[in-house]
């Protein structure tokens, strides 16, 4: 639950660079999740939920303070100004009260920037929707967690049952946290001496692992020299720049996004995959990949392979409970002219798991160190080079098995839009009781016929599914 959720004072050096590539409005990183009810949840019971819950978890509250001349990565600090009428807004769906008409709403929501000076996070209710129900819209800056964090973080809003048990006694409202402005010398020295700890740190560590190499040197001098090129090789792949993405259609980039939303079915894509012996995440980037396929032979240019980027998460058991983000975003090459969807899993399973042992993976925290103290023009021309050419993103976050409400309200499907960062396309899965929903965040310069891919996409998971025996009517 949210109360056994670290929260550092400071952010990552990871975090850092992901918040001030940020000059460069194409590589925003922003996070919108989209519920859908069966009702609209009470006003009342909302409101409680959502003031305890900014009471219980620091960053709701809290805004990003940039220290005096960059000493040390940027501070978490409660906001003296915060107003939680600002954050949380009670809308009416627009036109016909459609589904689509919300996703509408959710994409401009989406496309507009934080107020860098507030909490980084804004919640709104949509309401009247045609079939009498209702969604709810949370956006927040991807520098506060990644999606196993967010899954934890909103844990405070749901509940297992509709309606509260009237024989519970209800927990006190937490008192609200204190809140004091540093001036600008604690500020300095406290910068410093964060800067000092942590460069102990690397120094204790850097230490330790020349001790280790050393040892290892003597006792396996061959196996140490090709670890150290594997790793520095690691690294050069990860950070390696890119002229531009590999599809000759989607290669436009803009500020705009197009929200779309595929339904799977949980146990028949994970029957499909361990009928070919490979993974759910591994069936879901193959369905990706073969509706990439269909994409581009639709429009007269097949291709065989395009760049991916897909988070692999680094959380140890250390990180679990910790908010921000522990990932590291893989970069590589995916096969998406594999007609056979057999092939075409196995294949996934053999590159994602090549992934997953890369030695950089194990130098996240090191490598984003030292390009943090880089000036941000420069790492962001840098990171710019490497996100841009990417072709598209896949992201699978689990979700819950349960089924859960929302201050009276049962939520029906979950969908996690994850951000572009410079490329034409996110899908990202997430799970929830027996359901996958799929969020297709494309950009419009990028993919002008969202109709059209999202058919597409939905002939690459038929295919996928036809592995477990589902019908091609499998509801998608």
């Amino acid at each position: 639950m949210a109360e056994s959720i670290r929260f550092d004072h400071r952010m990552s050096d990871a975090d850092t660079l992901m918040w001030h590539v940020e000059q460069d409005p194409l590589l925003r990183s922003t996070i919108t999740i989209v519920w859908r009810l069966d009702r609209p949840p009470n006003r009342e019971r909302l409101d409680e939920k959502i003031e305890r819950a900014t009471r219980t978890i620091p960053r709701l509250r809290q805004r990003v303070a940039a220290n005096p001349l960059s000493i040390a990565t940027p501070r978490w600090e409660f906001d003296p100004n915060f107003d939680r009428s600002f954050h949380c807004r009670f809308l009416k769906v627009v036109r016909d009260g459609s589904w689509r008409a919300v996703l509408d709403m959710a994409q401009v929501i989406a496309m507009q920037g934080f107020d860098r000076a507030r909490p980084l996070w804004e919640f709104y209710v949509l309401d009247e929707l045609a079939n009498g129900g209702a969604a709810m819209v949370m956006k927040l800056h991807h520098a506060i967690s990644d999606g196993v964090g967010l899954v934890q973080m909103t844990s405070s809003l749901v509940e297992r049952y509709r309606e509260p048990d009237p024989n519970r006694t209800p927990k006190p409202m937490p008192p609200e946290p204190e809140v004091r402005p540093m001036s600008r010398r604690e500020r300095v020295w406290d910068a410093l001496a964060y800067e000092g700890s942590q460069r102990m740190g690397r120094a204790r560590r850097m230490v330790e692992a020349v001790g280790q190499s050393l040892g290892d040197a003597v006792l396996r001098p061959v196996g140490t020299v090709r670890r150290l090129g594997a790793g520095v090789a690691s690294t050069a792949r990860l950070l390696a720049p890119v002229a531009a993405p590999l599809s000759p259609i989607m290669s436009g980039r803009s500020l705009s996004v197009q929200f779309e939303t595929i339904s799977i079915s949980l146990p028949a894509l994970k029957a499909a995959a361990k009928r070919v012996g490979g993974t759910l995440n591994d069936a879901f980037v193959a369905g990706v990949c073969g509706g990439l396929r269909r994409y581009h032979e639709r429009h007269g240019t097949p291709v065989d392979t395009l760049r991916m980027t897909m988070p692999i998460n680094v959380r140890g058991e250390a990180d679990g409970n910790r908010a921000g983000n522990r990932f590291v975003p893989a970069r590589f090459l995916v096969p998406v002219g594999i007609a056979d969807a057999r092939e075409r899993i196995l294949a996934v399973h053999q590159l994602v798991r090549a992934q997953r042992s890369e030695p950089a993976l194990g130098l996240l925290d090191d490598v984003s160190s030292v390009l943090r103290r880089l000036p941000a023009p420069v790492y962001t021309v840098l990171f710019g080079s490497m996100l841009k050419g990417v072709d598209f993103v896949t992201s699978n976050v689990p979700g819950p098995p349960v089924e859960m409400f929302v201050s009276g309200a049962r939520i029906e499907a979950v969908f996690g839009f994850g951000p572009l960062s410079g490329a034409a396309a996110n899908l990202t899965l997430f799970s929830y009781l027996d359901h996958l929903g799929l969020s297709v965040n494309t950009d419009r310069a990028a993919v002008p016929d969202p109709d059209v891919f999202v058919e597409c996409l939905k002939g690459g998971f038929a295919e996928v599914l036809r592995l477990a025996g589902a019908p091609s009517s499998t509801p998608l």
